[in-house]
């Protein structure tokens, strides 16, 4: 099949900029409310969608192709491929992780920026609220006072926030803006994060512990380790016996870094727990999981990130990006080889 320049006997050069999709429905739900429009003013986008399935069909017509814009559902092209867009120079993700797509880009030169600073807003404001709720024991006493003499009979056995002791798992950027948010609130905060150095650590305010001293001695434990193949499963059973009585476990990191059949065990074992799920793996748990049946569980369907107008903000953030990178600006927001070793 003719490409659409050759069809159009048009230059194939002439399209500078694309939106690759395999879900196009997500472009136009991320860069809406005239976002989409303001960049097909500034750049002469290709006329159609590029997917993973008419990439090949399309890809004469882009040889002077120099930006792409995406969101979720961007395709994962390979180097070959890759080699087909010969003037492309930044591939701009306005969401999150980049790990599944980003490497054969940034091994071919292309730069690749990524939102995730915008979707860890809304996750940095989700992860804050439910360690204030947490610290006050909202979950037990919500649980507790489901009956009469449960209400009643509710002692107070939780000491509020004032110097309370929590843990992070991961000092990134959202365990930093978590550390940010909670000054007001003169916690206590221990970080496990090998990565942090003793000069960030004391600037943050935050002590560094191991990451037994971190579950052992957090009223609240909240994940945010990146999966990586050498974190998977690594928050073992025996992590969960050590909380102490009534702590809080925060998920809304990734589910692979729990090993969550000996997480469900202690749970069931000891119900003073609380688990607050917004993430599983696999996702959403299987049909037979007992992850359903423990009240001390609360799972979210993978809500903390960007929800309804959040999402536009990511459309902003890659946009302001591109404004940067064509006026010779340092770019806040992108993404390297050795940054993917730890990123999320």
């Amino acid at each position: 099949m003719l490409s659409q320049c050759q069809t159009l006997t048009k230059d194939c050069s002439m399209y500078n900029a694309a939106f690759f999709s395999d879900d196009p429905k997500q472009i136009e739900r991320v860069y809406a409310e005239g976002r989409k429009e303001s960049l097909l003013a500034e750049l002469n986008f290709y006329p159609e969608f590029v997917s993973s399935q008419n990439f090949t069909q399309h890809q004469s017509a882009l040889k002077g192709l120099e930006f792409v814009f995406s969101t979720w559902g961007m395709p994962p092209l390979n180097g070959e491929q890759i080699g087909h867009l010969p003037a492309l120079k930044a591939v701009f993700y306005a969401a999150g992780s980049v790990q599944y797509f980003a490497r054969p880009f940034l091994q071919k030169g292309v730069q690749v920026i990524s939102a995730w600073a915008a979707n860890g807003v809304p996750v940095t404001h989700f992860v804050v609220a439910q360690i204030v709720l947490s610290l006050k024991g909202y979950f037990t006493a919500t649980r507790i006072c489901r009956t009469s003499q449960g209400r009643n009979n509710f002692a107070n056995q939780y000491p509020g926030l004032f110097h309370n002791t929590i843990s992070l798992l991961g000092a990134g950027m959202i365990g930093t803006q978590v550390i940010n948010l909670l000054k007001p609130y003169e916690l206590n905060i221990l970080v496990f994060d090998p990565f942090l150095t003793q000069a960030r650590a004391a600037n943050l305010g935050v002590t560094q512990v191991s990451l037994e001293e971190a579950f052992a001695q957090g009223s609240v434990v909240s994940n945010h380790i990146a999966d990586l193949p050498e974190t998977r499963g690594m928050l073992t059973k025996n992590l969960f016996e050590s909380m102490q009585p009534y702590a809080t476990f925060i998920n809304s990191g990734r589910g692979a870094t729990i090993a969550e059949a000996g997480m469900l065990d202690v749970l069931a074992r000891r119900p003073d727990l609380t688990a607050l799920l917004d993430v599983t793996f696999p996702e959403p748990p299987l049909p037979e999981s007992p992850i359903y049946d423990l009240e001390n569980v609360y799972l979210s369907p993978h809500i903390a990130g960007s929800l309804g107008k959040e999402v536009l903000r990511q459309a902003d953030y890659v946009i302001e990006e591109y404004h940067r990178l064509i006026k010779g600006e340092a770019l806040r927001y992108s993404v390297s080889l050795d940054m993917l070793k730890t990123m999320a």
